[in-house]
């Protein structure tokens, strides 16, 4: 008999999805013609503000973020912070996300006492987080379905009775999200190691796991080598599946300086994006008031989806052609005398045609050639990518092709060069430096186990797709969610809700009500913490914390308002409060490292390569940067050198009758926090249920714009996923490729589809069929039903909208 995957751990558990405020009225899509930023971007903030309540606060915030001396780093993306006194490096981005974090909306207990939780089920994640900021802690009680109060010592008592209680270590399992600090960070996987257990699941395994091991294998370290001075001197900017206006808008004053010094741009990607084509800095007042804009490219290419790797062969196909004529084409001293694997590589390039070039990559044989010449001019280059390349099947071996065309001209380990992860979340790189990998090597362990007195375990622990199968066994049985919305931002939630009520508790540390709050534990605690924003004042005074940007750069970060409530406490303290309640016989000075955050920072140089003199170092002008062995070419790979791949070309065609479908944020979004239902930069007023579609591809299915179509997923398993009433929308995007936004078409990301390589659910490498549909419209609010086991078919109903949402 088939296993139904149905809610059923009481009335309440009706798992639904709801996304943006819901407006109701009328929509639209116009192709949008404006300059990324500018004065778009001036208006939507001033909305923000004015709709928070924050016009003071707000414009304080402005001048706070991202600046030394007190400042306090951005709580959205991780693009590094400017080194030359730039008085505004802010982004809309970046002062939505900030300014929605000091809402001066509270909820308080009047509100949990009266809304049980089934009914705010049924409220969409727009209105759960419009609500406002959580003030003290909660605990779930399943007699009245609501959230009651707890003091902070019950709170500890209750967590640290579930992790003294279980049979194993292995039955807890501890998520981070990108936002947590350093310091934080480094408890947090210390609480959890000598717990005993490496369940270190992590938003990176959703996002940039690909890029790590791609790059470890390739060149030894699992970071980007290049740093914001090499885009400042770089002639050569490839830019890969990246919607930089976005997801990293700061990155568009590196993109307007470099082509007014003349260096090439080019944007890869399936969809032309607004950040491609030119844009208005805001603190260049005087482009502002003039409406004057700069081009941010010279070159567009559109891979279909899947098509980077194929695209990057070909690049690399015509180096090695160009240098029959011009032997510069290739740095062949270079090659020789760091690299390894060359040989193999150039044979596989010559065995590969360029007819099944263009067949995987979607691009013609002259648009190959035309960015391998801009690259083969260039004297030195940088080649960055993001989610849109490693949310692929093949995503590791894509980014080791791109290290590939690197190494044949030897950019790498000098000026202007080398390869650049794009990260998305503001201490995400940092999660990783400080410790959260469910896969750590001994040498991290051992030196960590000399400097904290502990016993790590070595045992591989749970990434992100695998940990919630096993919540679904009741393997894992106490889950904490350190900051995000774990039940939203993971694949397939019809599975993943109900894995997750499967547990004994649930802890989500938090600053604003989300859905995974609602989907939760027997028992469950909603536990709020300071925001990035706000002091942190510990019994030795102000506390400042560090993040490490994208490029590798630590700096400290000091809140610039008095919290929204004294309940709050830091993510540190909290994790300090849990770890002494769980571990009787600790010898783990949690209260003065909460009390302190020196004495962590102190205890971090002991036990991290890199951060030696920690406090000392962190304190310098702009802090300090990482080293990256690479960038001095120094390999520490297996071979001791730079590595070449030779991976066969992966097969990125869909089959007749398919299409490839990505999953993305729209521009008034960050991560799983939708601000609206507009998406400026693509030209969407009030509107999230669609799908972006090429324009021969409708017409072969006798669709127009804004017909009403149903989505149909296919899992490698045989089983199937739909989402039923979406418009679909022409945009100019290669045939046989369509997007949609997250988190509403995960529910098409089955649990079980995940690279072999990288282990990341493949939320931009969806097999799906789409055709003409009867249903109604979808909404943004949906209920999950028809589940299970041996044939999962997801449908998303579309339900009337309630006054709540």
């Amino acid at each position: 008999m088939p296993t139904d995957i149905v809610s059923n751990q009481s009335e309440r558990a009706e798992p639904a999805i709801g996304f943006g405020p819901n407006r109701g009225g009328d929509f639209s899509q116009e192709d949008y013609h404006h300059p990324a930023a500018g004065w778009g971007a001036a208006i939507s903030v001033s909305k923000v503000l004015i709709s928070q309540g924050e016009l003071i606060n707000g414009t304080r915030a402005v001048f706070k973020m991202n600046h030394e001396n007190g400042g306090y780093d951005c709580p959205g993306c991780a693009w590094p912070d400017d080194r030359k006194g730039l008085r505004m490096d802010i982004c809309e981005n970046g002062i939505k996300h900030a300014t929605w974090e000091m809402s001066r909306k509270l909820v308080e207990r009047d509100f949990f006492a009266a809304h049980t939780v089934k009914e705010l089920t049924r409220w969409s994640d727009y209105a759960l987080e419009a609500v406002g900021r959580l003030t003290e802690p909660m605990r779930y009680d399943s007699a009245s379905d609501k959230y009651v109060p707890v003091s902070w010592e019950e709170a500890f008592e209750l967590a640290g009775r579930h992790f003294r209680g279980l049979d194993n270590p292995n039955q807890a399992a501890f998520y981070t999200s990108g936002r947590l600090c350093n310091e934080a960070t480094f408890l947090y996987q210390l609480f959890a190691r000598e717990l005993g257990t490496n369940n270190l699941p992590d938003c990176s395994n959703m996002c940039h796991e690909a890029s790590g091991r791609a790059l470890s294998a390739a060149i030894g370290t699992g970071k980007g080598t290049a740093d914001l001075v090499d885009w400042e001197k770089t002639d050569c900017l490839i830019i890969m599946g990246v919607n930089a206006a976005s997801n990293a808008p700061r990155m568009l004053t590196s993109l307007a300086e470099a082509y007014r010094r003349g260096a090439q741009i080019v944007h890869v990607n399936p969809l032309i994006e607004a950040a491609s084509r030119n844009t208005i800095v805001p603190h260049e007042i005087a482009s502002m008031m003039l409406f004057h804009p700069t081009r941010v490219g010279t070159l567009n290419i559109q891979p279909r989806i899947a098509g980077d790797m194929a695209l990057m062969r070909g690049v690399a196909k015509h180096l090695l052609e160009a240098a029959e004529t011009a032997p510069d084409a290739i740095d062949w001293r270079f090659i020789e005398r760091f690299t390894a694997g060359f040989e193999s590589y150039q044979t596989l390039l010559k065995n590969t045609s360029w007819e099944e070039i263009e067949l995987q990559s979607g691009v013609q044989r002259a648009h190959i050639q035309a960015l391998g010449e801009v690259y083969r001019q260039a004297r030195s280059a940088i080649i960055s990518w993001c989610l849109g390349v490693t949310q692929q099947e093949h995503a590791v071996d894509t980014i080791k092709e791109i290290i590939n065309v690197l190494l044949m001209r030897g950019n790498i380990g000098r000026e202007g060069a080398g390869p650049c992860p794009v990260r998305g979340h503001s201490n995400v790189q940092g999660n990783r430096t400080c410790g959260i990998d469910n896969r750590p090597d001994e040498n991290w362990l051992a030196r960590l186990d000399r400097a904290c007195g502990i016993q790590s375990p070595r045992e591989h622990g749970l990434d992100t797709v695998r940990v919630i199968p096993a919540m679904m066994r009741g393997d894992v049985k106490v889950f904490v969610g350190m900051g995000g919305n774990f039940v939203l931002a993971a694949p397939d939630p019809a599975y993943t809700f109900p894995a997750v009520q499967k547990c004994d508790l649930t802890i989500q540390v938090s600053t604003k009500l989300n859905r995974s709050h609602l989907i939760h534990g027997r028992d469950a605690l909603i536990l709020p913490c300071l925001g990035r924003t706000e002091k942190d004042h510990g019994s030795k005074g102000l506390q400042g914390i560090t993040v490490e940007d994208s490029m590798s750069m630590v700096h400290l970060s000091y809140g610039m308002k008095n919290p929204c409530s004294p309940q709050l406490r830091s993510e540190s303290a909290i994790i300090a409060g849990i770890a002494k309640a769980s571990l009787p016989n600790t010898a783990t000075p949690w209260e003065e490292y909460a009390a302190d955050y020196n004495r962590i920072r102190d205890k971090m140089a002991e036990a991290i390569e890199g951060f030696e003199g920690f406090n000392r170092r962190v304190r310098q002008p702009l802090g300090f940067r990482l080293k990256q062995p690479a960038r001095e070419l120094v390999f520490l790979t297996d071979t001791g050198r730079a590595n070449f791949s030779s991976s066969p070309l992966a097969d990125a065609a869909p089959r007749q009758g398919r299409l490839l479908l990505g999953t993305m944020r729209s521009h008034d979004q960050w991560n799983t926090t939708i601000y609206s239902d507009d998406d400026r930069y693509r030209g969407v007023k009030n509107l999230r249920t669609l799908v972006f579609m090429n324009k021969d591809d409708m017409k072969d299915r006798d669709l127009e714009k804004y017909d009403l179509v149903d989505i149909t997923s296919f899992a490698k398993d045989g089983s199937t996923r739909q989402v039923r009433g979406y418009r679909a929308i022409p945009y100019n995007l290669p045939r046989g490729s369509a997007m949609g936004y997250m988190p509403e078409l995960n529910v098409l990301c089955p649990i079980g589809d995940y690279s072999a390589q990288s282990d990341q659910p493949l939320m931009k490498h969806v097999v799906v069929e789409i055709k003409p549909s009867n249903a109604a419209p979808a909404i943004e609010a949906a209920d999950i039903s028809v589940v299970s086991m041996s044939d999962r078919k997801t449908h998303l109903k579309p339900r009337p909208r309630t006054h709540s949402q």
